[in-house]
């Protein structure tokens, strides 16, 4: 474990939670003046991915090596507010089967909530975390980030990503399978090189397009590899074709990782050097990268900037959904107005359900400017396509969890309730999210007129697994049609255990 800086007023920190493949990052610091000043950091090599078995299930082992990590995490964070940190899981968490219940026990081990990110959301933290660290003057920037289980690729100018993807290869898993037991021969490099070259060839024509002017390495396989060529005579700045060539040559020559001997060679980061090494190797001779200089800022730095956009509400996420409506053609109207009729019930309904308004009303108001956008596909079964687009769609700032979030809510606004979708979210997010997804069919049903008319002053009453609605007397004889849509609706959530009256 490593650390640096010392202990400091907690009231007004903010942390960054990194859960990689191979190690696990925090970094704590102060805002001062809009800008981040760090005053503490942990890391630890966890090294999570060689966890993972055949059948892509994180083995006990490894589960334990997290949690213990997560503890003494979580000791440093006491006393910061929830919404001061932020915790992130990477490829693993992505990819293990058995995620779920382990995730719950990571929460409550690190005492905070974990967003795991999708690939590309991964890359968009990257590449944050780096353009802060950078001067700007250079013009558009290859920035590389080699993680434990993916690799992120990002072309950027200024703060903004142009285009930005998560391979699936990392220093960990090709280490494993392509240098077993930290044997190192030339065949073994060849094979590994030959697979990554494989990856890297999906994006390889569209990043040699767009061209730029700098290539930066992020986090630790770029540092690792700089220190040593620097070190060992063999690249006097940053990394080089010929350097990586002569590394691979001392790796080879030694035959085994127990018997590498180099300066500036890292213990902890030895057991995964030739796997990453080789990714290098196929990234240069497919993008054409001449030399890669390490940046010292990286998903961690990302995530403390983008928590500030928040606090500052600049939530990249808010610009995500006006960007989406943009795209899709959304009736902006009709949108606001079942979104302010949403949030107009959920104030009515929030404290018998004892739900976390802040996070719920964002849920709302997001899921009521997107619940249209499948209208862009067809009519007929309008509301999957939406909920399809927000599950699998590429949505900066957003978690998977949030997506799903999301989706089951616009999936339930007519039609089947999702049971099933909602069954697949954690326990805890499950009943808000079931809860969320009655307020906003509801909402749908009151304006499906589509009228600029003020709608009627409806009260609810929540109750545990149910909702009374209440209207004034005689509008619903002089609105038949959507009296009947409400019947419907209560005998599809009746079944499946939600008591919806009308009166």
């Amino acid at each position: 474990m490593r650390r640096a800086g010392a202990a400091a007023g907690i009231s007004e920190a903010v942390a960054a939670v990194d859960l990689g493949s191979n190690s696990f990052h925090m970094v704590v610091a102060r805002v001062v003046q809009g800008q981040i000043h760090v005053i503490d950091r942990i890391r630890e090599g966890v090294r999570l991915a060689a966890g993972l078995d055949a059948k892509r299930e994180l083995d006990s082992a490894s589960r334990a090596r997290a949690l213990e990590c997560l503890q003494r995490f979580g000791q440093r964070l006491r006393g910061i507010a929830p919404e001061r940190v932020r915790a992130v899981g990477t490829n693993t968490f992505r990819q293990a089967r058995n995620v779920g219940p382990f995730l719950v026990r990571a929460e409550r081990a690190l005492g905070h909530a974990i967003d795991v990110i999708p690939g590309r959301e991964e890359a968009r933290l990257v590449y944050l975390g780096v353009a802060h660290d950078l001067a700007d003057d250079v013009g558009r920037r290859l920035v590389i980030d080699i993680g434990g289980g993916s690799t992120e690729c990002i072309i950027g100018e200024h703060f903004d990503p142009i285009e930005a993807n998560s391979l699936y290869m990392g220093c960990v898993g090709y280490t494993l399978r392509w240098f077993p037991g930290g044997r190192v021969r030339a065949a073994d490099f060849e094979r590994a090189r030959i697979a990554a070259r494989l990856e890297v060839q999906t994006i390889e024509r569209r990043y040699r397009a767009l061209g730029w002017q700098a290539c930066k390495g992020s986090s630790g396989t770029a540092i690792h590899v700089a220190s040593l060529l620097r070190e060992n005579g063999w690249a006097r700045d940053g990394i080089t074709v010929k350097g990586l060539r002569k590394l691979e040559k001392a790796m080879v020559s030694a035959g085994s990782l127990s018997r590498l001997s180099l300066r500036a060679l890292d213990p902890s980061r030895v057991a995964v050097l030739p796997g990453g090494v080789a990714i290098l190797q196929a990234l240069f001779e497919a993008l054409g990268i001449e030399r890669m200089t390490p940046a010292s800022g990286a998903l961690r730095e990302g995530l403390l900037y983008d928590l500030l956009g928040r606090m500052r509400h600049e939530d990249v996420r808010d610009q995500t959904i006006r960007r989406w409506s943009e795209r899709y053609h959304v009736d902006v109207e009709q949108a606001g107005r079942v979104e302010r009729s949403a949030l107009g019930f959920l104030r009515q309904a929030a404290d018998a359900w004892a739900l976390d308004v802040p996070v719920a009303q964002q849920l709302l108001a997001w899921a009521a400017q997107l619940h249209e956008i499948g209208l862009a596909l067809a009519f007929t079964g309008y509301h999957k396509h939406s909920a399809y687009l927000v599950t699998h769609g590429d949505m900066p700032g957003f978690s998977i969890e949030e997506q799903r979030v999301l989706a089951a809510l616009i999936l339930g606004q007519r039609r089947k309730f999702p049971s099933d979708v909602l069954e697949g979210l954690p326990p805890d997010r499950r009943e808000t999210a079931s809860r969320l997804s009655v307020l906003l069919r509801l909402s749908v049903t009151l304006n499906r007129s589509r009228s600029p008319q003020p709608q009627p002053r409806v009260t609810l009453r929540a109750r545990t697994r149910g909702l009374d609605v209440a209207f004034p007397a005689g509008w619903l004889e002089h609105h038949p049609l959507t009296r009947a849509d409400l019947e419907e609706d209560v005998q599809r959530l009746g079944q499946h255990g939600f008591a919806l009256r009308i009166r």
